[in-house]
């Protein structure tokens, strides 16, 4: 009875701590790959959180605010000749104001948000802070 009981926890404690420690090994691991990726933005969300810039929680909620973003959304998605960073820009509209914010690949998808943009219905003005991908 007892070398049953020792054998069971022998076996308990070596699985635990076998589980324990490869589950560090992969969070060490994903900090590692994460640090030195060219898609770590840290900087960016650490500016967007000081309250200057806006963010997607700064949309108002009026009918005709909602319906513009949602109409450059769509016009952004169908344009097949856009990077999927260009189509997935915050778009941020405020009293028909609107923002444009993110990264798009250069400087012609940048553009052609803009203009997609102007040609909204209801828009009165554009404020393109759109980012060029760092090579």
């Amino acid at each position: 009875m007892f070398t049953r009981l020792l054998l069971v926890m022998y076996t308990v404690t070596g699985s635990l701590i076998l589980m324990t420690g490869s589950v560090q090994a992969e969070k060490d691991t994903v900090i590692y790959l994460a640090a030195g990726s060219a898609l770590e933005n840290t900087q960016r969300n650490v500016r967007d959180k000081d309250g200057t810039t806006l963010t997607p929680e700064d949309q108002n909620e009026t009918e005709s605010d909602i319906n513009i973003t949602a109409n450059i959304r769509k016009a952004a998605v169908k344009d097949e000749a856009l990077s999927v960073n260009a189509q997935n820009v915050k778009i941020i509209t405020n009293n028909r104001v609107v923002t444009l914010r993110g990264i798009v690949e250069n400087v012609n998808e940048r553009m052609k948000l803009e203009n997609i943009a102007k040609k909204t219905r209801g828009v009165i003005r554009i404020d393109n802070q759109l980012e060029i991908k760092a090579p």
